[in-house]
């Protein structure tokens, strides 16, 4: 082989290598992410408990923006992560949990409920969001506990063959294109949302701004 033949051939093999471990990485990490999602979510009222208990009002404040900070924060970066397995070649060509994309679809939608409503002052809202997040949770744990990481045990055999997407790509890509479509719509829905609530405070604004003017040329007649 030619010296440029070697180092196209090195250069492929390092970007190669360097794809899978980072795709291993995520996947590795995800299990991790959505426990973290989880425990942060369902704590919610031992964070309220804790907070009775503080007689600093300072600290209680403190205390309550760090939870909804990190509980946020993790439910975000959870979503970002799992944006894996919306990538065709990915999963036909990567042992992922086929129902990974459907749990990625709750995530979302359990997000959209956080964005669109008071989750943490409305009781119906906060038990939506966690429906959501429990189905969502399922769908990831199921498929990853008793398929993807039980290939070694014989009698899951069959199970692990239909619930991973590598062994069954046509119903991966089916249920990738069907989540990704819901995706679709929930951002679009949130757009929608996002660019009606930008129309109403504009509108409030401007004729706040119109009533000043007018007043304060009443008072000056005055």
């Amino acid at each position: 082989m030619k010296p440029d033949q070697v180092a196209t051939a090195i250069t492929q093999a390092l970007v190669q290598g360097g794809a899978q471990w980072l795709v291993a990485t995520i996947v590795a990490f995800l299990p991790a992410l959505w426990t973290m999602t989880l425990i942060l979510h369902l704590g919610r009222p031992y964070v309220l408990r804790t907070l009775r208990r503080c007689g600093l009002r300072l600290g209680a404040d403190i205390w309550w923006m760090s939870y909804l900070l990190m509980r946020d924060a993790v439910l975000l970066l959870t979503f970002a992560l799992s944006w894996i397995f919306f990538a065709p070649n990915i999963v036909m060509n990567a042992a992922l949990p086929i129902t990974g994309p459907l749990a990625a679809l709750c995530l979302l939608i359990a997000l959209a409920v956080k964005l669109s409503r008071r989750v943490d002052d409305d009781v119906q809202a906060y038990r939506l969001a966690t429906t959501f997040l429990v189905v969502g949770a399922t769908l990831y744990y199921g498929a990853l506990v008793f398929a993807v990481e039980a290939a070694s045990q014989d009698y899951l055999a069959g199970f692990g063959q239909f619930f991973t997407s590598n062994m069954n790509p046509t119903v991966a890509l089916w249920i990738m294109w069907i989540s990704l479509a819901g995706v679709a719509i929930v951002a679009g829905w949130l757009f929608v949302r996002l660019l009606a609530s930008a129309n109403r405070t504009m509108a409030s604004r401007l004729s706040t701004q119109q009533v000043r003017p007018t007043t304060e040329q009443t008072s000056a007649v005055q």
